[in-house]
């Protein structure tokens, strides 16, 4: 298999979760790569919508976000219309002109916190990008560099406190891991054991998120 085709097609499988949308969850440790395999689903969901919670994290609170993503994004996707949300500006520290998000029949939520207790209801399928925090940790801040130091001591003291809380791999109906090129994907802790899937994404694999 050489593309997240098989994948694709059994989240277009799925029953509806929110309205007429099938609403899939990429959650995971920061630098986990969620970003990056979101981009990828999407393109094999033939252009399927992803909301980034990034943009709805604030330099002030990065998870209190959950009542705006309900007012903003769920409601009006769980009616069947097209969502209006204001995304976060992290250079001018202001919320940016609405964005559009369609009802498509995938819509991706990817981002840290992205299954958390109160979106699953709402969710056709969580998928965790299973790498441990520390070694994603690491990923992001070299991706970042040392001058986003101090902001990534805050974020992975505050990402801690989150999954402490209310976590999200134990309640993953997938697991999926970035394999040298492309990536694999197990059965996550509540779905029933079965047969592990790979897949293999021979094209150029982006940098981690």
């Amino acid at each position: 298999m050489n593309d997240l085709s098989s994948l694709a097609a059994r989240l277009r499988a799925l029953a509806p979760s929110c309205g007429p949308v099938r609403l899939v969850a990429v959650d995971g440790h920061a630098g986990s790569g969620k970003s990056t395999f979101a981009s990828r689903l999407a393109a094999a969901l033939d252009g399927a919508p992803v909301l980034h919670l990034d943009d709805l994290a604030t330099h002030e609170s990065f998870f209190t976000w959950t009542e705006r993503l309900r007012e903003q994004v769920i409601e009006p996707l769980s009616r069947g219309e097209c969502a209006h949300y204001a995304p976060y500006d992290w250079t001018a520290r202001t919320f940016a002109a609405p964005r559009d998000l369609e009802p498509a029949p995938v819509v991706l939520i990817e981002g840290v916190g992205a299954g958390r207790r109160a979106l699953r209801p709402c969710l056709a399928r969580l998928l965790w990008m299973d790498l441990a925090a520390a070694e994603s940790w690491e990923r992001g801040r070299r991706r970042d560099g040392p001058a986003l130091s101090a902001f990534w001591d805050g974020w992975t003291a505050a990402e801690a406190e989150h999954f402490s809380a209310d976590p999200s791999r134990s309640h993953a109906d997938t697991l999926v891991r970035q394999l040298p090129v492309g990536y694999e994907w197990l059965e996550g802790p509540l779905t029933a054991a079965g047969t592990n899937h790979s897949v293999t994404d021979r094209e150029h694999i982006a940098p981690p998120s």
